[in-house]
Formats: C-alpha cells, structure tokens, sequence
C-alpha cells in the first residue's frame, strides 16, 4: 500500500546519511530484529586485551557490531558462516578471560566484513579464515535469550533451501511480533481514537522494517519492531500524508487499513485521476515534468522502491555539439519508439531473435527501469545503496555513469542496455552528477579516475546541463511528442499487439500480473521468482488503454515545475442582449438579490461523464443547453426531465456554450481550436468557425457579434450574419478586431451594452478594452494565480474577477484601481453578482453569498459533491441553475 506525499521537496529519496549504521548494511530481505549495548573484547597476547565499545545488533542473517569510535570499522559476521555460537566461557573457554565469562557471546567463524572505517564509505573488506570474536553484553542477563535467538537464526540460515530459510525467519518473526504491541502512550494527543492495529513492513529502497501500524481518527503511525529508526508519524491533521509504502501480512488488515485512510482523505484530500491529469497538462495548466511525475505516481512508480523507481525519457539526441539547438527537431530524441527500437541495425538483431524464440517472446533482455539502472545514475549520492545491491562492491569503473554522450551511445548501441532516464535529470540538484563525497569509485582501463560524470561540450557546469535538459524537456517539439512516448510507457503499446507492432515488448515477469504468486507453491521458486521480479525491474502499471491525446497547444511557453490551479471555465452572466422572459422592475431584482441567501435546492441530474463547462437556457426556460469536458453538448428538457440530444463536434473538451436570439442556434466552444454553431431545429453542426490556433475558453455574442477568447493569447471580435433560414444558410464572419494578451485568455465577459470586454488570463491579469476602439483601457495584474471568473456590475462602473489564488476583487472601469478584495479559503470558480451582492461557486461544491459592503460570506449553501464551474441566472433572478465538477446540473429557486 502507497500514500501520496504531500510535499514535493520531499519527493526525492534521502538516498544519503551520516549516520554509520544503518538498514543497507543488511542483505536483501533481511531483517533487523534487536540490539544491545557492548563491548568487542579483541586479545593482545594471552593476558592483555582490549575493549572496543559499541552495540551489537542481531539481524535475521548476520550480526553487526558497530563501535562508538568511528575510527573502527563496522564488523558484519554472516551467520551462515558461523561454525560455532555461545556464551563465552563454556566447554574449556579461556581461563584469562573472566571479565568476560559472565556476559560474553562467543562467535567463532570464517569469514568476517569490515565496513565504513573511518566513517569512510568504500567497498566491504572482507577477512576469510576461523577465527573467534567474543562480545560481552553491558546487560549480562541478556546474554542467554540472545544467544539462544542467534542459535535459532544460524539454524535457519544453514538450510539447504531458500525457501526454508525464509520459512523459519518468518516464523521467528511472527512470534516476536505477537509478542509486542503498538505503544498508545506514543499517541501524539490523549484525545486520539484507535481505529485498529495490525502487523506490517515498512518498505524503503532495498529494505523491509517489520513492526507495528496504528491509525487513529487523525493520524497513521508506524513503530518499528526493532526501534530503528523511532517512531514514525505519517498522517496528521496538519499534514496529510508523507509517503510510506506498506507491505502486510494479511490481505484483511492491508483492506481495513485502507478504507480507514481512504475514507479519512476522501474529506481533506480531491481525488485525481489520470485523464484529470491528463486534461490538466493538455491546457497547459502542468508541465511536462509535473505531468510525467503524476503519471509516475499513478503508476505505482516511488522513490521508495527501486524496482519501480520514477521513469522519465531520454529527450535530447545531441551530446556532441558545442550549442543546443532546441529549434532543430534532429536535437530530439524520437519519443514514439522505445530506447531499443532507436538504432534499427540493432532492432532488426533483435526482432530475428525474436521470431526465434519459443514463447513466451520478448524482444528486450532487460528492462528501461530497474534497481541497477536507478543506482547506475545515482551512485555518487546514494554509494550505500549500490553497495548493499551488490555485496558490498561497486560495479567495474569503465561500467559506472561516467558520462552522459558515452551513456547514451550506449543505449543507442549496446545489446542489452535500453534503459531510460530517472527524474533527476531534470530537476535542480545536481549533486548525482558530482562525486562531492570524494568517494574512490575505482580507475578506468584508461588510467583516469571515475569521480564526475562528464558532460556534453553544451554544458558549462552541471547546473547549466539541468537547466537545458529542463528546457529541452518543456519545449515545444516534446510537447508534441511526448504522447507518443506516454502510449509505450503508461499507455495502450504497453501490451498486446500494439506492443508488438511498436517493438515495445519485454519479459513477461516485467509486467503487473506477468505471474500468479500465490500460484507457486514450491517456497524456493517462489523466492527465486520475487528475487528476479526485484532485480530485473518492473514495468509501470497501465494508466491508459486508448491512444493518448497530443497536447492541444502548438505555441505555448514553457511552464515552471511549480503546480498551478487547475482553473475549469465557467460561465458568467447570460449575454444581456437575450431577450428576457417578461418586463421586469428593478425592485423585483432586488427583492430577489436581497433573498439570495434563502436558495433551495430544487433538482439535480448527471448528464455528463466529466465537469460541465456550460450553461445556456432557451427563453420560455424549457430547454437547458449544456457544455462538457467531455466533448458533449446537450440538451435537456426541464419540463420532462429527460435527456433529448447529445451532440459530439469532436473527441475534444466543449468549454462553453450560448444560444443566438431566437433559441434556434446553439454556439458551443472547443478546446479544438473552433466554435461550432448547432442548429436546434435541423439537428446538425450548421457551421464552424476554425478562429484560433489554440483552444477556445470562452465566448460571448452581442448585436451580431462573437466574442472569442482563446489560450491562443487573444480575444477576437467577429461579425455574424445569422442565416435567415436556420439550417439552410451558413454564418459569415468577418474578423474586425483581435485584442492581444500575452498569456492565455482563459475568461471574457461583456458590459450591458457591449462596448466594454473584460479578460482574465492564465497568469493572473485582468484587462478592460474599449471595444469601439479596440484598445486596451487598464490593465490589472491582480491575482496570483488563474483569472476563473469576470463580470461587469449592472452599471458597468465596476469589474469583479475570482482566481485560483482565492481572491475576489472589485475594480474601478474609469480608473483600473483595485478598490476590494476579499480572500476565501479555497478558489471560485464562477460567480453571479448584482453590484452589491454576490453568489459564487466554490471548489468545495458549495455555493457562497457574499456581501460586498460588509466584505463577508453572509451564508453557505451546500451544493455539488465537487467544484462548481459554472452558473446561469434567469432575467428576474429568481432560478439558478449551477454545473460541476460532479458532472450533475443542479436547479435552484429562490423561496421567499
């Protein structure tokens, strides 16, 4: 079981620490049950002897002294190794010795590892012959429970079978588990209620911790058997979750636990799914480096497990030349073919070694992840790990990440290496390209030393090699691309023909549900199996099944790998040139604004399968018009309850829609670039208008005249014949203005009588334009994140914008001064205002009355299960209709 962390600082494993001891000095799959102050007795002659303090530690294979003095190396004995364990003393032990005889612990065996003398990481020295170590413990009434425990574990560790061997430890284990139990005087508050406690591990890179998990009402804790290294809290009120991988005993307690978490973060936490993700990073609301660690993350990919480390690309193609060239499409790699499928002499070898092999085929002997891989590249600040994976030795010098054109020559070149890249190759630390630990990493045949990874001559330093590795990742050919690359990683060529067809095929093992475990019976092949799974690497789990969609903008700039909101386009206020239901008196409109806060909730119906984006309402309010980030317009009628039409222009999210005076044409805008006109009364696409060279947010019709704001960076003004026949004719537009922004437009409203616009970008700045000029009046740069909503007052003297920094404001028209500015504790989306008052939509789903003049939330309506995104008022402000994120429409009315 994984929990998500919360912090992205965090995200990347603490692969290095000062501490002497530590879990890596144990075997693969070797547990680290106790420890015991003492003292290393070593002789100098037959009367002298010397004391080395210390601790010594029983783990499951071996026992491990290590000494206070840091000059002294760690001893690690492997208990396989032992010809004889005692208490010191027995069976003619040496008369000289009776300081000893009381608490001492005899080991005498062959082989014996010396480990960070001096404190110094560098490859194990090992001593091989019979010799005898005594350890004599500062509490001597320990001495015969440990020796009896050491006893049990030689016993286990000298089976001839490894499946045995972990039958007997497990076994061992589990009864020292049984007899230990979480400590509720650890709770971190009196008042904290137990929900339940179970046995688990808890799972780091290369390292199993057995112990104890606890979850209260607020908080999920984990307290090691051994004590190593102390308690650990992970889930709090104030914060919600670190990340933790658990591997449990019994499937029961890994369900209990589960829905325990799950049902406390369904209300603190939003969900988020790959295809949210996925429309995120399509508008440009997250890089490509946020969107490929989402996807990493979704997959099951976390730093806390090697074998299924984060996976990034190699991107760029070119490490001999003196200049980047991230113009040039030859500077790139080619991302819809896997890293074995890049040199095609090499592919063709392998595809006739292929159609060879007995099944079950796979085309690649290794894998593009895999714990060695990961180490490969971070060997200068994770050394104890590499030394761990491999038996306390570095791999050969001329094998090591030496540099990165000779890395990637080999990817392309080598028989077996098709390995990718890990995130840190486009993060800011470089400290896994420079050997800052001074670590000895051998001497290539060359003679030269292995100490930091050689650059590519277009790399000053190794903050500038990040820097351009970064920009190369963000760039506009990657963006283009990189679907491509997402389809062989976490997408449909993952398997099955389509894996085939795109030479994207490994073993079989690789795969999630490659093999059945529980179907191995024999506990040595079934070790033997877990052992190859862990060692060879894992492929992601599959996130989609469908090509995935390229990235809808061609020109965009680059994105920071800060997160930004994820502002879904809401509609505003009906255009007020619609014809309205009856002659209405100001004071009926203020006799409903004053009752604002009495909304009830009247119906409510799911129509789409993503967050409505839309509202528009015929004029005898009997048909409601709906948009949809799922690519649906529809049209449902309220006096049946019933769905009447859903019309798809394109497999692209719809984000808003109005009908043209006379109710017989519906305009609907696409984050495909167009705005397409639906005739009501034919039952077809009439027109479209292809406008923009980017998705098109929002739009707004007046007086014969569309308004279309687009990620393109501008708002453009048409004019629009309708046709006189609806069906028979198409619109003619002529472009007469185009109002340039320097971000993507995400919002535009009109005044009263439309000779004033309002935009709000992506960035957080609010524009007024004279639209009888076509020029820019004052522009505001007021919120911190993405402009949600904007609407002019009634009297058009004043502008309200909400963003995505939780802001609203209000601005002065004559005079573009920020005038009030009121802070809620979460993003709206959408609002209605009358001047004085105002009705917004929260991304918690509630609807909130604010006063303007007290600067206040008056009430709180409850209202949709996730945010709202958008709202329609009728003429005499007694009906609202609101959509959102739950994909329901919801129909309010005013009771007073």
């Amino acid at each position: 079981m994984a929990f998500i962390r919360k912090k992205q600082q965090e995200q990347q494993l603490q692969l290095y620490s000062k501490e002497r001891f530590s879990l890596l000095l144990l075997n693969l799959e070797e547990y680290y049950f106790e420890q015991h102050t003492a003292s290393h007795i070593q002789y100098k002659g037959s009367h002298d002897e010397r004391k080395i303090r210390g601790s010594l530690k029983v783990c499951s294979k071996s026992v491990i002294f290590e000494p206070d003095a840091i000059s002294q190396p760690i001893i690690k004995i492997p208990l396989r190794d032992c010809v004889k364990i005692g208490k010191y003393g027995e069976n003619g032990a040496n008369i000289h010795f009776a300081k000893a005889k009381s608490g001492g612990i005899s080991l005498i065996f062959s082989q014996v590892y010396f480990i960070k003398e001096h404190n110094i990481v560098a490859p194990y020295k090992i001593e091989r012959g019979k010799m005898e170590y005594v350890f004599e413990l500062d509490v001597s009434g320990k001495v015969d429970d440990v020796v009896e425990t050491l006893l049990q574990l030689h016993r286990a560790s000298c089976l001839d079978k490894l499946g045995d061997q972990t039958a007997m430890i497990t076994a061992i284990l589990q009864s020292r588990l049984a007899r230990t139990s979480f400590d509720k005087n650890r709770f971190q508050s009196v008042s904290e209620k137990l929900h339940m406690e179970c046995k688990a591990e808890m799972v780091t890179p290369l390292v199993t911790n057995p112990g104890h998990v606890c979850v209260t009402d607020t908080t999920l804790y984990f307290q090691p058997l051994n004590g190593y290294p102390g308690l650990e809290v992970f889930c709090t009120e104030d914060d919600l979750c670190s990340d933790i991988y658990l591997k449990f005993y019994e499937p029961q307690d890994r369900d209990d636990l589960y829905f325990h978490i799950a049902t406390y973060l369904e209300h603190h936490v939003a969900e988020h799914t790959a295809e949210s993700y996925m429309l995120q990073w399509q508008r440009g609301h997250l890089s490509n480096y946020q969107y490929l660690l989402h996807l990493n993350n979704l997959a099951d990919r976390s730093c806390n497990d090697l074998s299924q480390y984060p996976v990034f690309p190699w991107i760029i193609n070119d490490y001999c030349s003196t200049e980047l060239d991230l113009s040039n499409p030859g500077t790139f790699r080619d991302l819809s073919k896997p890293v074995g499928a890049l040199n095609k002499e090499r592919l063709e070898r392998l595809l006739t070694r292929y159609q060879e092999m007995p099944w079950p085929k796979f085309m690649y002997g290794s894998h593009y992840s895999s714990p060695s891989y990961v180490l490969f590249y971070l060997v200068r600040i994770a050394p104890e790990y590499m030394l761990c994976l491999q038996n306390g030795r570095f791999d050969n010098a001329d094998r090591m990440f030496n540099s990165i054109a000779e890395t990637w020559k080999n990817c392309l070149d080598g028989a077996t290496d098709f390995k990718e890249l890990i995130p840190e190759f486009y993060g800011d630390d470089v400290s896994f390209l420079v050997n800052s630990l001074k670590l000895d990493l051998g001497k290539r045949q060359g003679g030269q030393l292995v100490d930091d990874v050689e650059l590519p001559p277009w790399a000053s330093s190794p903050e500038d090699f990040l820097q351009k590795s970064k920009d190369a990742l963000e760039s506009s050919y990657v963006s283009e691309h990189l679907h491509e690359w997402i389809d062989l990683i976490f997408g449909y060529k993952q398997k099955g023909s389509d894996a085939i067809e795109a030479h994207n095929v490994f073993h079989p093992l690789t795969y999630e549900g490659g093999v059945n475990l529980n179907s191995i019976e024999d506990p040595d092949e079934k070790v033997a199996m877990l052992t190859q799974i862990l060692e060879f690497g894992q492929t992601p789990k599959q996130l989609f099944v469908t090509p995935h969609p390229r990235r809808i903008t061609p020109k965009f700039k680059s994105l920071s790998q800060t997160s930004s909101y994820n502002a879904s386009i809401a509609d505003s206020l009906v255009s007020p040139g619609e014809e309205s239901f009856e002659d209405l008196t100001e004071e009926s409109k203020t006799l409903a604004w004053n009752n604002i806060s009495k909304l009830q909730l009247h119906e409510q119906h799911k129509l789409h399968k993503e967050a409505v984006t839309g509202i528009a309402v015929s004029c005898n309010g009997a048909s409601v018009f709906t948009t949809s980030q799922d690519s649906t317009l529809k049209m449902f009628s309220k006096e049946s309850k019933m769905l009447q039409r859903s019309i798809s222009f394109s497999n692209m999210a719809l984000s808003s829609c109005l009908l043209l005076p006379g109710d017989a044409t519906v305009i609907s805008s696409s984050w495909d670039n167009n705005v397409y006109f639906y005739s009501i009364a034919f039952g077809r696409c009439q027109d479209t208008l292809m406008g923009h060279d980017d998705a098109v947010s929002k739009i707004c019709w007046h007086d014969n005249r569309l308004y279309s704001a687009s990620w393109d960076s501008t708002v453009k003004v048409w004019s629009g014949v309708p046709a006189e026949m609806p069906g028979t004719k198409r619109h003619q537009f002529d472009l007469l203005a185009e109002l340039e922004h320097d971000v993507s437009v995400d919002t535009i409203s009109l005044n009263a009588a439309s000779t004033l616009l309002v935009s709000g970008t992506k960035e957080g700045t609010v524009t007024i334009w004279d639209l009888s000029t076509a020029t820019l009046l004052h522009q505001i740069p007021c919120h911190s994140g993405t402009v949600c909503d904007t609407a002019f007052s009634p009297d058009s003297r004043h502008v309200l914008s909400t963003g995505a920094d939780g802001c609203l404001n209000v601005i002065d028209v004559q005079t573009g001064m920020l005038i009030s500015s009121m802070t809620s504790d979460e993003p709206q989306r959408c609002f209605i205002w009358d001047g004085n008052s105002i009705l917004s939509g929260s991304q918690s789903g509630d609807l909130l009355v604010w006063d303007l003049l007290g600067a206040k939330i008056s009430e709180r309506i409850q209202g949709h299960t996730g945010a709202v995104t958008c709202i329609w008022m009728n003429e005499q402000c007694s009906s609202i209709i609101t959509g959102g994120e739950d994909r329901q429409i919801m129909f309010w009315k005013l009771q007073y």
